[in-house]
């Protein structure tokens, strides 16, 4: 197996210089000056540069060969086999990309995301168009070189979600379309006071939601040995091994959900990269399968765990103590429904789980329309605000609430925004097995008890890192490929429960 260990050594060096990248990249979104800005985009796209380099070169294809030919005695199910073959399918993707655009992409997004996030604070689109203008044709070329039968949008999402075309993610919409805005509609029909969610907006120092969130996340698994939580303009996981696994998050003084709920979700993202094997950290089985899968554990602790009436069960008497003065009159059941009120809005990140998709929808067809020409980057403001009329009845007053909300298009990460409702999807279908095999979830949420779901994630997929696919996962754990019946039931059941439908 010489060769195989040749192989696992050059990619182990291919893996610490990428690290090294995202630790750059971790740094310029939570600590860098912006002074620093210009420099760091050299610094990234360098290290882009080697790594990319370094992973196509004729050197790495002869090792990786060889390494083929070597596992092809073993049991497919192995590590080896898996990591030789996922090490193809990562090298074949890689080599279709001139290394020139791959550094030219790691500049851009350096230079682009300090200017979204100057835009974002002045809510001035015009200053970030230029560098969107940029992006959205670096994506076209990434998407070309790649290939695709008619849509570049297949391309770029097969990064994210391997194997996962445009068509699917519209069959996936059209699955949860119908219910969900049959859902909106009964509920909206309530009227706006059915559920008063004021309780949440009321004076919350940050010191203390830092605090409680760090309590929160630390009682439902979160290593803090091997991780820590930052402030950053647009919260975000970051893991370069399962020991090295950074959150980040934000807060508003009167609205309490922003990052409390924020906090859950990017451990949602940590607890995955912490429980993946060690022995996988540094190579090519490291990491998340897929960022459908990734977004599924995300969800899950933040709404099927972190919204849930067991949840607040147990959390709640400490969260009043902590808050006293604003929450002092507030009934436990009032909180509950109050951080579950559905209305649509204006920012994604804060939107309630009914309307949430509604918002991934917008963004896939806005980027399609980008990448295909149909719409040009200065009419983007426009049509965003065109759609967010369509789905929410909403104009958003200014480009922060509105089109520039997102970090992900300064980024240059078109394509990732579908992963987020496949996570929805998928969180159900997990949760739906776990309470089946182990057996009243809620009750041992409820007791403060969170270690046996943990658990019953890591078995099942935060130990086997990039081993197996989405699928293959969901097939292994669930009997089914995807299905999105139990999505659909967990909406109806938790929300016609509490708005009495």
């Amino acid at each position: 197996m010489q060769e195989f260990e040749d192989l696992k050594k050059r990619l182990g060096e291919v893996s610490a210089l990428a690290s090294a990248a995202g630790i750059l990249e971790w740094d310029h979104q939570t600590h860098m000056p912006a002074g620093g800005a210009a420099n760091r985009a050299v610094q990234l796209e360098v290290l882009s540069k080697i790594t990319h380099e370094m992973s196509v070169s004729s050197e790495t294809e002869r090792l990786l060969k060889a390494a083929e030919k070597s596992v092809e005695s073993l049991d497919p199910d192995s590590d080896e086999a898996a990591f030789v073959r996922i090490a193809r399918r990562d090298f074949d993707h890689s080599a279709k990309l001139p290394t020139v655009l791959v550094s030219e992409i790691a500049r851009v997004s350096a230079l682009a995301h300090e200017s979204w996030a100057e835009a974002r604070a002045e809510s001035n689109y015009s200053k970030f168009a230029p560098w969107l203008e940029k992006i959205v044709d670096l994506e076209r070329q990434v998407a070309d070189h790649l290939g695709h039968t008619g849509e570049r949008y297949d391309a770029l999402l097969d990064q994210y979600e391997p194997g996962m075309k445009a068509a699917d993610v519209r069959a996936m919409f059209d699955a949860i379309k119908p219910t969900s805005v049959a859902l909106v509609k009964a509920i909206v029909e309530r009227g706006p006071n059915a559920v008063d969610d004021s309780v949440i907006k009321r004076d919350f120092d940050e010191a203390k939601q830092l605090a409680f969130g760090e309590a929160v996340i630390k009682e439902i698994g979160f290593d803090f040995e091997r991780g820590r939580q930052d402030r950053a303009v647009h919260p975000f996981c970051s893991s370069f091994t399962s020991g090295d696994v950074r959150i980040t998050t934000r807060f508003d003084r009167n609205f309490l959900s922003m990052a409390l709920f924020g906090t859950i979700h990017e451990t949602g993202h940590a607890l995955y990269e912490q429980g993946i094997a060690p022995r996988y950290d540094g190579n090519t089985l490291g990491g998340g399968t897929s960022l459908g899968v990734h977004e599924s554990q995300s969800r899950l602790w933040e709404n099927l765990v972190g919204r849930s009436r067991a949840f607040w069960t147990h959390f709640y008497p400490s969260l009043q103590s902590t808050f006293p003065e604003s929450l002092g009159d507030v009934a436990p059941e009032r909180f509950y429904r109050a951080v579950n009120k559905v209305e649509p809005s204006l920012i994604r990140v804060e939107a309630d789980e009914v309307t949430y998709n509604l918002h991934i929808m917008l963004r896939f067809e806005m980027e399609n329309d980008l990448l295909e020409g149909r719409l040009e980057v200065k009419d983007a403001p426009a049509a965003w605000n065109a759609k967010m009329r369509e789905y929410f009845g909403l104009t958003p007053p200014d480009d922060a609430q509105g089109i520039l909300q997102d970090v992900h298009w300064s980024m240059a990460s078109f394509g990732y925004f579908p992963t987020y409702s496949l996570g929805n999807i998928i969180s159900a279908q997990l949760f739906a097995q776990a309470n089946t095999d182990l057996g009243g979830v809620s009750a041992q949420i409820e007791r403060g008890e969170f270690a046996p779901l943990l658990g019953w994630l890591r078995e099942n997929i935060h130990q086997w890192g990039r081993k197996y696919t989405a699928g293959e996962l969901l097939q292994r754990i669930t009997g089914k490929s995807l299905d999105t019946d139990p999505y659909l039931t967990y909406l109806k059941t938790k929300y016609g429960d509490i708005y009495g439908l």
